[in-house]
Parts: C-alpha cells; sequence; structure tokens
C-alpha cells in the first residue's frame, strides 16, 4: 500500500456524505429521546426477513408498498436517520428479544464424556481391551478336576503361593492403563477445544463497527449492534449486519461471497439499497439502517443451514414457509462461499467450526494452500511406522504360537485335551496381548499430540509477540519462509505522516513557511482545500500526556495535510464547521484506480468548486494552471511540469518522501456539469501546492530486516509510493544495501517486462526478475499478487519458495490469500485484509513478523526433538519386544510396562520437548526447505547410536544379567508366575535410559552442551523429576499388576548408572562426525538400484501418490530378513527415508531434482544426504544396494 491506499483510505474514514438534496427538515424519523419505547416494534422479524431477501428495484417497491419510504420504516423501528438509536440499556434489551443478538451461536462443544469416547475409537486400544477382557475371563475359568499333569508343564509353578488367584490382575491392569490413556488424550482434546474458543472470543471482541447513537459517533464490538441501529460503512468494511442504505457515497460492494458474482456491485438509495451481511465495501462510504442481525441476518441463515447455528425452532419454522426456490438458492450460496463470511463470526477453523462448515468451504474455496509441509511430512512418517510396527507384531504372535504349539505337541507329542483347552487358550491370549504390546509401542500416536501442543504452545506465546493465529499451520509455515513481500507505510515505517516540506506560489520551502509569506488568497484556498477534501473523520486531537505528540485519528495522510493547517496557524475546524458534511455536494472517494480523491461544493453564487489532491505525478497531469507567488494563476504546461518533476518531487521524493499535488477548479452552475463523468470533471486543474510528507522508519526495523536476511529470508518492499521515496526508504532499512545487485522497478516497468507480446505474463518472464527485485514501486494490488504468485510458482531455484506477504488494505486480499503465510495489520488493517489473512499483527510492527519466524522455526525443531527421542525408543521396544519373545517365549517388557513406557515417551515427552522457548540462535540458519527430510543425518546418527547402547544394556541383562545380580532368572517363567527381580531389572533399566535420552534429545543439530537453557522450561524439568518419582513408585510397590519386583539400593543404583550412562554415550556420539558414517547415507535410502530408476520413469508417466510409493517401497524392505541388527537398520531406513520425497510441491520434477534439493541446506551435517539419496548406484562393495548393517 502507500500513498495509494494511506492516502487513501481517504474514504477510510468517510463518514455521512449527502447526496445533493437530502434532508429537509431534521431528516428525523422522530423519537432520539426513546419515547413511546414501552410500545412494541410495529415491524415484526418475519417481515424484515422477507424484505431482505428481495433485491434491487422489488425491494424498493415493496419499502414504498409497506412503508411509504425508508424514512418510514426508520420510524416503525424507533430509530432516527441523523442521531440513530438513543443508546438506552432498557430499548437495546427490548431489542435484542425481539430481533434477535449479533451473534451466531456456535456448535455446542463436545462435553468431555465425547471427548472421551472418541479417544477410544483408537484401534490399538479396542484391540487391547478386546484382549484383556478375554484375559481376564480366562483367569477366573478353572479347569476341572486339577489334574493338570496331562496338560503338560505349561501351568507347573503358577500354582504356588495362591499365584494363581492373582491371575486377573493383569488383564484388569491393562484395563486400567487404558483408562489413563484415554483421559490424558481427552483431556488433550479438551484443553485444545477450549482455547480456540478462547481465542476466537478474543477475535470476535475486536473487532468493532461504527455506529450512531443519541447523535454520536461511536464504535462498538460487532455483537452489540441491534436492529434499528444507523451504522456507518466506508472503505474495507465487513458487513456484520444486513441493513437498508439511507444515504450513499460512490458505494461499491464485492458480493461474491454471497452471490459468487465477482463484480463489484454498486449500490445507491434510489436503485439497489440492500447491504447484506458478510460481504465487503470495497470503495465509498455511507450509512445504513441495521434490519437483520444474527441467525436472521443473510450469513446467519446461511451458517443455520450449514449446521453451525443451531438457530431457535421458530427460526427453523420461518425457514419452512420459505419457498423452496429460497432455500437452495441460500444452499448454493453457502456453497459459494468465498470462507469470508464463515470468518466473519467464526474467524478459526476451529474445532467446533462444525465439520459440515469446514467441509463445505473447504469445497467452495479455492484451495489456499497445500497442506502444511509438516503435516504431510509427519502422516507420511506415522503411517510407515505403523505399518512397520503391525508387520513386526504380526511376526512376534505368529512366532510365539508356533514355538508353543511345536514344543508341546511335536516335541513332547502331547495329544490336545478338551479339560485343557482354557489353559492353552489362556497361553494364546498372553501371546496375543504381547504382540499388541509390540504395535502399541510402534505405533507413535504421540506425534500428533506434539503437533497440537507445540503449536497450541506457540500460539498463545505468539499473542505476547503482536501476532494474532488465525490459521495454526501458519505458525509452522512461517519457519520455512524464504521471502516476506512487505508494505512500506505502517510496517516498515510509523505511519505517523508530517509535512516537512512545501511548494507554493513557486518557492520551495525546505521547513513550513511563515503564513505570512504565502500570498493571503492562496493561504485561503489552501487551508480549504484540505479541511473539506478529506474524511471528516480524520482529525488531530491535543496529545494524551502533556508535551506528546498530539494524537492522529482517521487517515493518516490526511492527518499529515491537517497539521500542516495547523503549522500555518490557521484552523480546520472552523472551515469544516461552516461547510457541514451533509452539505458537500458530490464526492469522489479515493480507490486504488484513481489513486486521489475529490469533493464538489457549491458555492453562494450558485457555482461549483471541485477540490482534488492525490499522488503528485497523477495530479500534475491534470493540472493546466498553478497558482503564482500573488494568487493569481498561469497556464502550466507538459513542460513546466516535466521541470517541476525534475526540480521539486523527485529531490523530494530522493529524500524518502511522499509527494502529494493539492489542486482545484471552479465550475459554471448552469448548465450544471454531468457529475458522473468524471474524466471530464477532474481536468484542466489549477496546482495551489506540492507538499513532501514523512514517514519516518521505525527504529527497530532495519535490525530486524538484518535478522531476516541472516537468517536467509529476502526481503522485498511492495508500495504504491513514488520509485525514489520507495528507494530512498528501502535504504534507510537495509532491504537494499550499496553494492548489492538488485532490482528497483516501478509496477509500469514490471508489468511491461513479465507479459508477452499478446499481453499474458509468462513464468519465464517472472523468472528473469523476481531473483532480484528488492522494490516495487507504484504497483497495484495485482502487481502484488502477480509478483506473489510467480515467486511461489517458479522453478528457478530448485527450493520451492516460501512466500509471507503482509497488507492492510481491501485490495490486498487476493495476495494475502495466495501467500503461504498473509499477515493483515491489526491497526491500519481493514476487515478484508484481516479475514484473507493468517497472522493478524496487532502492532503492525514489521519486527513482530521476525518474530513469527522465530516461533514457527521453534515448532519444527520441537518435533525433530521430539521425534529424535520417539523413534529410540520405538526402535529399542520392538526390538527388544521382538527378540525376546522369540527367543524366551515371553516378551521381557510387559504389556502394563510397555503401555507406561508409552505414556511416558508419547504423551509426557511430547509436551516436555514440545514446549521448549525459542532462542536468537534460532535465526542464524538458513530456511530447511519444503523438500529437507524430517530426519536428519545428525539425528539419525542419535537414534541409531543411543538404539545400540539400549540394546547391547538390555540384551546383556536379559541373557546374563541373573548372573551378574546374582537373582534367580526370569526367563521361561511359567504363566502367572510372580514378577522377578531380574525383569524388574531390565524394565527399569529401560525407562531411566529413556528419561537420560528424553535430556540427549533436546538438542538435534549434534551441539554438545544438552543442559543448554533447560532451566528456562520448567515444563520439562517437572516432567522429567515426575516421571521419576512414578517410576520409583512403580517399581517399589507397583507388584503384580505392573509385574515388578522391589529393588534394593544397590540394585537401583546399578540402573541408574546405566541411565546417567546415556548422557556419556551422547558425547561420544556427538564427536562422531556426521559425514563419517557411511551406512547412515545408505540408510537414507535402502533402495535397489533398478528400482530408483524405475521409480523415476513412474514419476514422469503419471504422477503417483508419494506416500503410496513410499509404502509399497517399505513393505518390500520390511519382509527382506529378520536378522537383528539388519532388521534395526531398515526401521531406521524407513523412517529416514520419510523425508527424502517430501516434495509438498506441485510441479511435476522427477525423481532425482527433488533428491537434489536437500543440496542446498547449509550446514555441514546435513549436506551429505544429497549425494546418498541422490546417487542410485550402490556403494562400491556392496552389489545389492542393501543397507549394510
Amino acid at each position: 500500500m502507500s500513498t495509494t491506499a494511506t492516502m487513501g483510505e481517504m474514504a477510510n474514514s468517510a463518514v455521512e456524505f449527502y447526496p445533493k438534496g437530502t434532508r429537509g427538515g431534521d431528516g428525523g424519523g422522530g423519537r432520539p429521546d426513546g419515547s413511546h419505547a414501552g410500545g412494541d416494534f410495529v415491524v415484526t422479524v418475519k417481515e424484515l426477513r422477507e424484505l431482505m431477501e428481495l433485491r434491487g428495484s422489488e425491494a424498493l417497491q415493496k419499502v414504498q408498498d409497506s412503508y411509504g419510504d425508508i424514512e418510514g420504516l426508520c420510524q416503525r423501528l424507533q430509530s432516527s436517520t441523523t442521531d440513530g438509536l438513543s443508546g438506552d440499556p432498557a430499548d437495546l434489551e427490548r431489542r435484542g428479544q425481539t430481533y434477535g443478538q449479533n451473534f451466531i451461536p456456535p456448535k455446542k462443544p463436545k462435553t468431555f464424556l465425547e471427548l472421551v469416547w472418541e479417544a477410544l475409537q483408537d484401534v490399538t486400544l479396542i484391540i487391547l481391551e478386546a484382549a484383556a477382557i478375554i484375559s481376564l475371563g480366562l483367569s477366573f475359568y478353572q479347569p476341572p478336576g486339577r489334574d493338570t499333569e496331562a496338560c503338560g508343564n505349561v501351568s507347573a509353578g503358577a500354582e504356588d503361593e495362591g499365584e494363581a488367584d492373582a491371575g486377573w490382575i493383569e488383564g484388569a491392569a491393562i484395563l486400567l492403563s487404558v483408562v489413563c490413556v484415554v483421559l490424558v488424550t481427552a483431556f488433550n482434546d479438551w484443553s485444545k477445544e477450549k482455547q480456540f474458543r478462547g481465542l476466537q472470543s478474543r477475535i470476535e471482541q475486536e473487532q468493532k463497527f461504527t455506529v450512531v447513537r443519541k447523535g454520536n459517533v461511536i464504535q462498538i464490538p460487532v455483537a452489540d449492534m441491534v436492529v434499528g441501529d444507523m451504522a456507518q460503512v466506508k472503505y474495507g468494511d465487513l458487513l456484520p449486519a444486513d441493513g437498508i442504505l439511507v444515504q450513499a457515497n460512490d458505494l461499491k460492494i464485492d458480493e461474491s461471497s454471497l452471490t459468487g458474482e465477482s463484480d463489484h456491485v454498486r449500490k445507491s438509495v434510489d436503485k439497489d439499497p440492500m447491504l447484506l451481511s458478510g460481504t465487503h465495501v470495497m470503495e465509498g462510504s455511507g450509512r445504513m439502517l441495521v434490519t437483520a442481525v444474527g441467525v436472521n441476518s443473510q450469513t446467519g441463515i446461511i451458517f443455520t443451514l450449514l449446521g453451525a447455528g443451531e438457530a431457535e425452532e421458530d427460526g427453523k419454522e420461518k425457514k419452512g414457509k420459505q419457498p423452496d426456490g429460497a432455500v437452495e438458492n441460500n444452499q448454493n450460496k453457502a456453497k459459494k462461499q468465498d470462507g469470508g463470511v464463515a470468518m466473519e463470526m467464526q474467524p478459526l477453523k476451529s474445532a467446533e467450526g462444525g465439520e459440515v462448515e469446514d467441509r463445505e468451504k473447504k469445497k467452495a474455496n479455492v484451495p489456499k494452500k497445500e497442506k502444511s509441509v509438516l503435516q504431510g511430512k509427519l502422516t507420511k512418517l506415522a503411517v510407515q511406522i505403523g505399518k512397520a510396527g503391525l508387520v513386526m507384531s504380526a511376526i512376534t504372535v505368529i512366532i510365539l504360537v508356533l514355538y508353543f504349539v511345536i514344543n508341546t505337541f511335536v516335541v513332547e507329542g502331547r495329544t490336545w485335551l478338551t479339560e485343557c483347552t482354557p489353559i492353552y487358550v489362556q497361553y494364546f491370549v498372553k501371546f496375543f496381548i504381547i504382540g499388541v504390546t509390540v504395535l502399541v509401542v510402534a505405533v507413535p500416536e504421540g506425534l500428533p499430540l506434539a503437533v497440537t501442543i507445540s503449536l497450541a504452545y506457540s500460539v498463545k506465546k505468539m499473542m505476547k509477540d503482536n501476532n494474532l493465529v488465525r490459521h495454526l499451520d501458519a505458525c509452522e509455515t512461517m519457519g520455512n519462509a524464504t521471502a516476506i513481500c512487505s508494505d512500506k507505510t505502517g510496517t516498515l515505517t510509523t505511519n505517523r505522516m508530517t509535512v516537512v516540506q512545501t511548494y507554493i506560489g513557486d518557492v520551495h520551502y525546505r521547513v513550513i513557511p511563515d503564513p505570512g509569506q504565502i500570498n493571503p488568497h492562496t493561504l485561503e484556498i489552501l487551508v480549504n482545500a484540505i479541511a473539506i477534501n478529506s474524511a471528516y473523520t480524520s482529525k488531530i486531537l491535543p496529545p494524551d500526556v502533556e508535551g506528546g505528540l498530539a494524537k492522529q485519528v482517521g487517515n493518516k495522510t490526511e492527518c499529515g495535510l491537517l497539521g500542516f493547517v495547523l503549522d500555518l496557524q490557521q484552523d480546520y475546524e472552523q472551515v469544516r464547521e461552516q461547510m457541514p458534511e451533509e452539505r458537500l455536494y458530490k464526492v469522489y472517494t479515493f480507490n486504488s484506480v484513481r489513486k486521489s480523491m475529490s469533493t464538489v461544493i457549491k458555492l453562494p453564487d450558485g457555482s461549483f468548486r471541485l477540490y482534488s489532491k492525490g499522488a503528485s505525478e497523477i495530479m500534475l497531469k491534470k493540472c493546466s494552471y498553478i497558482l503564482e507567488a500573488n494568487g493569481e494563476a498561469r497556464t502550466f504546461r507538459p513542460r513546466d511540469r516535466d521541470e517541476m518533476v525534475k526540480q521539486v518531487i523527485e529531490p523530494m521524493a530522493c529524500e524518502g518522501l511522499r509527494t502529494i499535488c493539492i489542486a482545484f477548479r471552479d465550475l459554471p452552475g448552469k448548465p450544471e456539469p454531468d457529475w458522473e463523468n468524471e474524466a471530464e470533471i477532474v481536468t484542466e486543474l489549477t496546482c495551489i501546492t506540492v507538499v513532501g510528507i514523512e514517514d519516518p522508519v521505525r527504529p527497530e526495523v532495519p535490525e530486524a530486516i538484518r535478522k531476516c536476511q541472516r537468517a536467509g529470508i529476502t526481503v522485498r518492499m511492495v508500495t504504491g509510493d513514488n520509485i525514489n521515496t520507495a528507494r530512498a526508504i528501502a535504504a534507510k532499512c537495509g532491504i537494499i544495501n550499496p553494492g548489492d545487485d538488485f532490482i528497483c522497478l516501478e509496477g509500469k516497468d514490471f508489468n511491461r517486462r513479465i507479459r508477452n507480446e499478446k499481453g499474458e505474463i509468462e513464468q519465464e518472464r517472472i523468472d528473469k526478475i523476481w531473483p532480484k527485485l528488492r522494490v516495487l514501486a507504484r504497483s497495484s494490488p495485482t502487481d502484488k499478487h502477480t509478483l506473489v504468485k510467480g515467486i511461489i510458482d517458479s522453478s528457478v531455484i530448485e527450493q520451492r519458495q516460501v512466500v509471507a506477504v503482509t497488507g492492510d488494505g481491501t485490495n490486498d486480499g487476493p495476495a494475502l490469500k495466495k501467500a503461504d503465510v498473509g499477515f493483515a495489520m491489526g491497526i491500519a488493517g481493514t476487515d478484508v485484509a484481516k479475514e484473507a489473512s493468517d497472522i493478524i499483527l496487532t502492532d503492525d510492527n514489521f519486527s513482530s513478523i521476525v518474530k513469527a519466524v522465530m516461533w514457527g522455526r521453534n515448532v519444527y525443531d520441537s518435533i525433530s526433538k521430539f521425534l529424535q527421542f520417539q523413534l529410540t525408543v520405538n526402535v529399542v521396544a520392538v526390538i527388544v519386544a521382538f527378540t525376546g519373545a522369540c527367543i524366551t517365549q515371553d516378551s521381557p517388557l510387559k504389556a502394563v510396562q510397555m503401555l507406561w513406557v508409552n505414556l511416558i515417551m508419547d504423551t509426557f515427552a511430547s509436551l516436555a520437548l514440545a514446549t521448549e522457548p525459542p532462542t536468537e540462535a534460532l535465526l542464524l540458519r538458513k530456511p530447511y526447505g519444503r523438500n529437507n527430510p524430517l530426519i536428519s543425518l545428525t539425528m539419525m546418527k542419535n537414534i541409531l547410536g543411543h538404539g545400540v547402547y539400549q540394546l547391547v544394556i538390555i540384551f546383556t541383562l536379559l541373557f546374563i544379567g541373573e548372573r551378574i545380580f546374582n537373582i534367580d532368572s526370569g526367563r521361561n517363567a511359567p504363566l502367572h508366575s510372580p514378577p522377578s527381580e531380574h525383569y524388574t531389572i531390565i524394565f527399569n533399566t529401560f525407562v531411566l535410559m529413556q528419561l537420560f535420552n528424553e535430556i540427549n534429545a533436546r538438542k538435534i543439530h549434534g551441539e554438545r552442551n544438552v543442559f543448554d537453557g533447560i532451566f528456562s522450561n520448567p515444563i520439562f524439568c517437572s516432567i522429567v523429576l515426575g516421571t521419576f518419582a512414578v517410576q520409583i513408585v512403580i517399581v517399589q510397590w507397583g507388584g503384580k499388576p505392573f509385574s515388578c519386583a522391589p529393588l534394593n539400593v544397590e540394585q537401583w543404583l546399578w540402573c541408574l548408572f546405566v541411565g546417567v550412562g546415556e548422557l556419556l554415550w551422547g558425547q561420544l556420539i556427538a564427536t562422531v562426525p556426521t559425514e563419517r558414517l557411511p551406512c547412515l547415507k545408505e540408510a537414507g535410502l535402502g533402495l535397489e538400484p533398478g528400482e530408483e530408476e524405475g521409480e523415476e520413469l513412474a514419476e514422469d508417466e503419471e504422477e503417483i501418490d508419494c506416500a503410496e510409493r513410499e509404502l509399497r517401497r517399505g513393505q518390500i524392505l520390511w519382509f527382506r530378513g529378520l536378522n537383528r541388527i539388519q532388521t534395526q537398520m531398515e526401521v531406521v531406513s524407513t523412517f529416514k527415508r520419510s523425508g527424502s520425497f517430501q516434495g509438498a510441491v506441485r510441479r511435476r520434477s522427477s525423481v532425482l531434482s527433488q533428491l537434489h534439493d536437500v543440496n542446498t541446506i547449509s550446514t555441514p551435517s546435513h549436506v551429505a544426504l544429497s549425494t546418498a539419496t541422490a546417487n542410485p548406484s550402490p556403494a562400491p562393495g556392496n552389489a545389492s544396494g542393501e543397507s549394510i548393517p
């Protein structure tokens, strides 16, 4: 935006401009005082609702037939066209009861029990519950005859110490732990929803609208508007209720959100006065009488159809009475919603937004973005791990069953006796439970949780950094941003305008002149031109504190000009009192095409005078005269104009000033000019002055831009200002530096360069420009959109660019929607811009964007930390359960223990690792890019390294632990035998190793100091200590349900010692340079060479869904062999590969080029991957291309 828009929202503030000939008498409608307020209203909700269904001439006809005119309707609603409502609380209350409130009731939030029920739908939990119930049932069954000899030694030892009675405990404990997991999940969902609603109501409270009450113009929250209110509509508003136009000024509305028609609709009192909620004001201003709010408004009706609002029953009956066509029509409208309307009452696609509504919007919406990069990568990873886990658990069960059957019936040669069936079945159930536990541990259900927690936590904290996040994934996308296209005015600058230079009466004053230096006639015209030809809502108020700066209210450019009037020791209020707003004859409001604003007044002698102001180079082309030093006009020829541009405008612009020209023209009263022919009216003007307005750069911006550049983000300035002004400001901000290779273009040149002979935009042409483009001046909103689209679609650079855009004007909507992340200005931004955006900057400050980048990167890192921790546990637990089961017919980690491990590593770890606060260091690296694997080589090294350590320890304990500690072996224990110290030590060691490894997981880039900043995260500390405390309780007093026997001090110390060993081992791993591990590279892509080429061909023939292809490949890998170490390598290779095909890119590019993308990462620990992944040939000496263990 810039001259254009700020200058402009000239309309921004326009209050009520009256068309000629309105307002006889008091403009009345009576009763601003609230007299006879006791009587009920004459007009019913039904009548108003039927009235709002009509459009154009039909609607006007209906108003005339029923009420005489709009004034009559106003009287029946006991309101006044001039003074609005009385504002009496009792009256407002009554209106609310009669006509409804202006909000759409959201869907009821899910109750805690519903959330519990949802959490119970998890397949793995259902399987576990079933197994536990079968196990419970069988444990109560006693085989007849007590003669168990015939059933073999399978049950021997089960009877001692009356342990058989305790057989039910395991089943019960599994059920109990399932309950725990469900409650935790449900609680998380519940708190997430609560946060969403909080955010929702915050956004709703922030939305204010201007109404007239008791003759005063005030701003009230949208929800407080009632039927009968007199609302002022202006450029950029999103209408919050339905209404009928009382007075309009060049008003144009974008109704596409309701009708799907993209053309702007011109509204006027005498042709089409119907204004509908959810539509956008694109131009002009006016006032409307509110006739329908909340569920009775057009948006409300659609919402009710979508099932988002639970309308009152009578509302539903009324809808029944509508002709079928109307309902159908509304449904079509609903489908065409661009989401704008829906967001009006429910700005968040929040949990409660209603699945229906969301689905409708998805159908209707142009897909705004591809799935967030991170979500895409995670979904794929989770599916792969899940499949792997399923295969492992199935094999575990099959091996256990086969071993038992062969051992019992073949080796020992027993026959199956009916009375032994329950005992055998109990064994099978036990095997099944072991299989399910392997699956439970393998499936990383903590992943979605970690993402949610991390995002929700970030969003909450970002509020403090002035970022109001409207779409959760925008937060994470920001971390990948590679380009920011920023506005100049208000974002990079303070948006506090002051006139510092002026050219008047043939003299260029470098400071504000003394009023005595200016001809009195010129001065008078100048003061009138500024005071009258600006929105009457723009004014300068005395400062809040003594000696402070005066307060600028309304449009900032206009405030700068009014300040100029005050500096000339003149009073603009006096002029406005003599020429009140309703006497303005015709107003041409500001818009992005005109880039100027003009006002016509009628002079006492019956002739007219037009005042105009706008961007200087545009206005000077319309000037044919200029006022000289003596106050007389002389001709102003094109060569004078060129001279003036060189001598005055360019020097001003080079100092970073924005130049504005103020002019006037006298028009005859008879014959009256044709006001609709604007080109004829606003021409042959007389130039009064050209002023240079300074808008200083925000002091914190240059540093913020330096941070962006260091973080690998290119900042571009897109502004409507003059190119010299823009270049000067860009140099002050540090967007362009001397000696850099950059280009600055004007909108015209940009368009000329990117279009071919036919005038079509060509991507190749944009690709030649955008990498070096730093400033785009005099740009239109479409230029901004073209640039953003061009950068996003470009394939010049291997990485797909992720673009963030800031905007505040209504016309910035398309660019904000197109960008990966759209930032709207909270203060200067119009409703339309906020609607289209993902994040609202509550302080309009560029440096808040840098904070958003930091948070976004932090989210990504938090999730990587969690993954690194989670996958280590997964790999170890799955392998331990699997091999243990195959060798000792019993998993060393019991079902309940596995569930506890699952709880700490999933739920608690995701909480602990996802809430790490961001640090400045995050801004020292380049963005990861969309194609970067989730699991970098360094992380892979950590996962494998720690996995090896844990497996060695656990298998040592499993096979020779009883000799080391001199205790009874827990291996091959019969069914229902009491818990052994041996297996308890294994369980305890395992958990302690995870706890210490959680500390290691805090760093993912191979840093040495894992304790760095640990105390700045109290959640992390409390979770680690809390888990440790609970572990002590479980081991010492858990007993039979947890299969734990109490340990003595010495055994505890050994367990702790091995756990702390994790930290030391972590240091050892950090010493090994990642590049030195060729096997890791192999793990990056364990493919046959032939497979790679085949894939590439397939990619060219048709787009196969990447995830599917990866899964097929994953299955082949899984079945390759069950050798232990090899299995481990393979598991890891699948995890690793999850990232290598991350092309959330729509372009059809070959697999190889996608893999090469990884090359661009700057940190050495990552670079190594590219050679591995992009090289289809097997490692030397490994002809088959298999992974090397």
